[in-house]
């Protein structure tokens, strides 16, 4: 345990990001697995770009997976 305080700070707030980035890994997960059709899609990419947005994983990295998406959706 930490005894300076600016420590104990930086552990209480990295706790706090590391439960917010599971979150986001999470419905990030859930969202892809629950996308079955082209319908769904928008939905899905639109939950993609605020992961994104907020910094969890890289622009690039959220294009190829709407990318990816759609192509295996279109082959349906």
């Amino acid at each position: 345990m930490p005894i300076i305080e600016s420590a104990k700070k930086a552990m209480r707030q990295s706790r706090t990001r590391r439960k917010r980035n599971l979150i986001k890994k999470k419905t990030l997960k859930e969202t892809i697995k629950k996308t079955k059709s082209v319908k769904d899609l928008p939905k899905a990419q639109s939950a993609i770009d605020k992961i994104a947005k907020t910094g969890y994983i890289h622009k690039n990295k959220a294009a190829r997976l709407k990318s990816r998406l759609a192509k295996k959706l279109a082959k349906k």
